[in-house]
């Protein structure tokens, strides 16, 4: 309280942004913490490529290495050309600071941006669209729906 007046508290604007429960661990984890790290765009870039590489774990490609995950996920139909072209650059951009490339060692406040937001769409699409349609299923028919 200051004088005679008080302050309340709200709340934030816009609300925090808040990984899907629907996300499976440690993706869910990795994704928060690249929206918590946006104003440190290396570390939001290297969060996003790890929870692009835990979403492509989590349905089952776990052999190789990202790039190699990437390429199996886009030959298995899991992602279509176009988002296997942005997982890649999701990928190289996560590895300029990890690797501290030497031409361009750090990645743009744009560029974590869109790396944020690729791995926010493709939790979406791989875990949190699937959840919903399998839920509303179960509603629709009362059955249960296979994952």
């Amino acid at each position: 309280m200051i004088g005679n007046s008080s302050i309340a508290f709200i709340g934030l604007f816009p609300d925090a942004k808040t990984a899907h429960e629907d996300i499976p661990e440690p993706a869910r984890t990795s994704l928060q913490e690249a929206y918590e790290t946006l104003h440190a765009p290396d570390a939001a870039a290297v969060m996003a490529g790890s929870a692009v590489d835990a979403m492509l774990k989590a349905r089952g490609l776990e052999t190789g290495n990202l790039y190699t995950r990437i390429d199996e996920a886009l030959a298995s139909n899991l992602l279509t050309k176009g988002m296997a072209d942005w997982a890649h650059e999701v990928r190289l951009g996560s590895n300029r600071p990890r690797h501290a490339d030497q031409e361009r060692p750090h990645v743009s406040p744009e560029e974590a941006k869109q790396s944020v937001e690729f791995a926010d769409a493709l939790g979406n699409f791989l875990f949190v669209l699937t959840a919903r349609v399998n839920r509303g299923l179960k509603e629709a028919t009362g059955a249960e729906v296979p994952q």
